[in-house]
């Protein structure tokens, strides 16, 4: 006997009761993401693996252990996507639409990281980004932020979540800080783990976002970002934090946060939670000027964030604030005998087209109608059409109310659409 096959690990299935609650989410984002004037863009699941080790950086985690990479039939070397803002760049650049003027964008959809899979955090995941060319203030930074703000209060988890930001300037003084933050760790080096020892020469910085608590206070004590900052990272910051203010948004600086992409300058945020465990972050994103020129195009300043699904998801359920969804079916039509069926089926594609909205099943496995009842109030419909030999020799149909109190009546197939159309 065959082998039942499984899902890859990491890559997981969403049945029908959960989809619901993400079409719910996803909307959501959606709409408010369209609120600030942002518009969706598709781009493919898997680019050219150059572009992600010339953006995300060849010495990040991401390049040297996470991604599905695979060479195709032409010799060419293919990647899963691992992110979403570096192919958003690359598909703004083909299309024309980075090229001197503001550009609002949002996407959602699949990433895939080969990591040790836990709660929240899967090999296949999604994630809902936006990302914003040509605005080099710190304006669009705030923008960004003001809208997953929005994010929280519309699903109702604004006191779930608590925001942090850092700022890691310009390159400029991210080459000074590096130098300084080398030279220390350099002294220290028997007090780091086997993994920021590997990170020393390749991304230093990534070692102030160690999780490692026998670190703690080396990392403490390191030379602090802020204080290499020149005029432009001083001003950029204070007017973020001024705007966060005015806006009535709360925020956190961390110094520690640094963010483990090698493209983001100036501002970094992160949205945080407690009710998570050690999976914490649900949001995260920054400023980005250096990117678009690194890809290929021409200089424009940007910023972007993500937020992770699968771990807004699990926020929700673990704040009883899961949405609601709608019931599948409105309408589920009881039949008796072949006849009847058949005519049902020919009024109820009437109603769909009469009535768009409309969510109608035809009860076509038949049985008695104790059997078909029960699938009727099983399927969560508001209403039962019953349709036997009587009903189909006056061309009329019985309505029973499955989730109201009220008499069971009669009416003609030509008054089923004004009656069935408040059920919508």
């Amino acid at each position: 006997m065959s082998k039942t096959l499984q899902a890859i690990r990491g890559m997981n299935d969403l049945v029908p009761a959960q989809t619901a609650v993400w079409r719910v989410v996803e909307s959501r984002l959606a709409d408010i993401a369209s609120q600030f004037a942002y518009q969706e863009i598709r781009f493919p699941i898997v680019e050219q693996t150059e572009l992600f080790k010339r953006a995300v950086g060849e010495s990040t985690d991401i390049v040297e252990k996470e991604m599905y990479t695979f060479t195709d039939r032409n010799g060419d070397s293919l990647s899963l996507r691992p992110e979403g803002t570096a192919p958003c760049v690359r598909a703004g650049l083909q299309q024309g639409l980075i090229v001197q003027q503001v550009q609002r964008l949002w996407y959602t959809g699949p990433m895939f990281r080969h990591e040790r899979p836990q709660k929240g955090r899967y090999r296949q995941f999604y994630q809902f980004g936006a990302e914003n060319f040509g605005m080099p203030g710190p304006l669009a930074d705030v923008e960004l932020i003001a809208m997953t703000a929005q994010f929280w209060q519309s699903l109702g988890i604004t006191d779930a979540v608590h925001l942090e930001i850092n700022s890691l300037g310009t390159p400029a003084v991210r080459q000074q800080h590096r130098e300084a933050l080398v030279a220390y760790f350099e002294q220290h080096r028997d007090q780091l783990d086997e993994d920021s020892q590997r990170r020393l020469s390749t991304n230093p910085l990534r070692i102030l976002d160690s999780k490692n608590p026998a670190m703690a206070d080396l990392i403490a004590s390191a030379p602090a970002l802020s204080d290499y900052f020149d005029e432009v990272s001083t001003a950029h910051f204070t007017q973020v934090k001024q705007s966060l203010d005015t806006c009535g948004i709360t925020y956190r600086v961390n110094p520690q946060l640094v963010r483990g992409l090698d493209y983001y300058t100036h501002t970094v945020f992160e949205w945080v939670t407690d009710k998570l465990g050690s999976q914490n972050a649900i949001c995260a994103g920054g400023r980005y000027d250096g990117l678009v020129e690194q890809i290929g195009g021409k200089a424009a300043p940007a910023v972007g964030f993500a937020l992770g699904l699968e771990r807004l998801i699990l926020l929700l359920e673990a704040c009883d604030k899961t949405p609601e969804t709608s019931a599948v079916v409105d309408v589920y039509w009881v039949c008796v005998g072949d006849a009847a069926v058949q005519q049902a089926m020919q009024v109820a594609q009437t109603l769909r087209t009469a009535i768009p909205t409309l969510r109608l099943v035809v009860d076509a496995v038949g049985g008695s109608f104790k059997s078909q009842f029960k699938r009727a109030d099983k399927s969560g419909a508001a209403i039962a059409l019953i349709l036997g030999d009587d009903e189909l020799a006056s061309q009329s149909v019985q309505i029973k109310y499955l989730r109201e109190d009220k008499p069971q009546k009669t009416i003609l197939f030509s008054e089923l659409e004004p009656c069935l159309s408040r059920y919508v």
